[in-house]
């Protein structure tokens, strides 16, 4: 997280109960309610964010993959010359 100025303000209501909760786990961390909320904010984006780009690239790799699959391989003259090879050696 960064250490930048603090010049943006972020509010919420929530119900005392939550408040409450939030209030012991922030005292458990040793932080103040505002930075155990922040960080927790902080940290949720971070993974909310890089999840959301893993599904993406594994969106494009799914496309790719099955585009690759779907091409017609052509063999080259060394594959052609290994199959010869090993029909010669161990049959059809």
């Amino acid at each position: 997280m960064t250490t930048a100025p603090k010049a943006q303000r972020l509010e919420a209501r929530i119900d005392s109960d939550t408040k409450d909760l939030i209030a012991q786990a922030a005292e458990v961390r040793g932080l103040s309610l505002t930075d155990f909320v922040v960080q927790a904010a902080y940290s949720s984006a971070l993974s909310t964010l890089e999840a959301q780009r893993l599904w993406q690239l594994s969106q494009r790799d799914q496309q790719l993959f099955v585009e690759t699959l779907m091409m017609a391989a052509v063999p080259n003259e060394a594959l052609l010359e290994a199959a010869r090879l090993s029909r010669a050696r161990f049959g059809p």
